[in-house]
């Protein structure tokens, strides 16, 4: 028999399949420094791929074509993106660095929306106490169960996690006290976090519940009678701190302010707004605290 010889057709589909052209898997990330938490996006730059799939190397994914990403924690992440065309797959990879912010920040997510923060150095141990408390995930799922709108929104009570409707709260938290720090330059204005503490001659703080300062208007009035009243000094920069977003300057020296909202504060004003009953949101809201480092 001869041998076989196949058709030109078939012969030119074969050759046609095997020269089939491949994707080219490529892409470019910001040259700038990148400091967490941040918002990446990554511009495709690839060609004749039909799918993507990306590993942004911190566990999260993506199959869009210029996806963005957020890293909320420092460190080096190869990012690895995939282009595909029918049975075709290349694969592009690209290390990128995150480094730490220079200041302590915590995010605090709600269903209202995530609150940005930063924790004061100049208050070491309510700073440490948090960010322990909150990367052993102790925070997560409490509630905000003290809401008092034009006040403050209060949350880290441990018995508040799946707490029956209309339970009490607000007695729970670590035995440990933690020794009160007032700081001059630190005040109760929109957007203040502060420890909450029973009433102790020390006024030492809760070793776990904080509150948030929502406030109302201030006037240069009632900073005169505090002063008098309690015998310090607000410095310029606070008097019109305190007139321009307002708060709770009765409290100052009363309890420990160890942080502020940096982003975020219309969400404190969702959250003060919702339905309570005897100062317990009605429906639960939740928060989760993630510290950024």
């Amino acid at each position: 028999m001869g041998k076989f010889i196949p058709s030109i057709a078939l012969f030119s589909l074969l050759l046609l399949a095997s020269c089939a052209v491949k994707p080219v898997a490529n892409f470019t990330a910001p040259t700038q420094k990148i400091v967490a938490p941040a918002e990446i996006t990554f511009t495709n730059t690839s060609l004749k791929a039909e799918t993507y799939a990306w590993d942004f190397g911190d566990g999260g994914s993506s199959t869009e074509m210029s996806p963005t990403h957020r890293y909320t924690h420092s460190g080096n992440y190869t990012v690895v993106l995939k282009a595909t065309k029918g049975s075709k797959t290349v694969t592009r990879k690209q290390m990128i660095q995150v480094t730490a912010p220079e200041r302590c920040l915590v995010e605090i997510e709600t269903e209202f929306g995530t609150l940005t923060a930063e924790l004061y150095n100049a208050t070491p141990k309510h700073r440490d106490n948090f960010i322990k408390l909150a990367e052993e995930g102790f925070y997560n799922d409490l509630l905000f169960h003290r809401v008092i709108n034009g006040f403050m929104i209060q949350g880290g009570d441990p018995n508040s996690r799946n707490a029956a409707p209309g339970q009490a709260l607000g007695f729970g938290g670590p035995t440990q006290l933690i020794p009160a720090e007032f700081v001059d330059s630190l005040a109760h204005v929109k957007g203040a976090i502060c420890a909450a503490r029973t009433n102790n001659p020390e006024k030492k703080s809760s070793g776990s519940q904080f509150y948030i300062v929502q406030g109302s208007p201030v006037t240069e009035e009632t900073l005169t009678q505090i002063e008098t009243m309690k015998r310090f000094h607000y410095t310029p920069e606070q008097r019109a701190e305190y007139l321009a977003v307002g708060g709770t300057p009765h409290l100052d020296r009363d309890y420990t302010v160890f942080g502020r909202v940096i982003k975020g504060l219309d969400i404190i004003d969702k959250i003060a707004a919702v339905e309570t009953a005897a100062d317990r949101p009605k429906k639960d809201v939740k928060m989760k605290i993630l510290v950024i480092k």
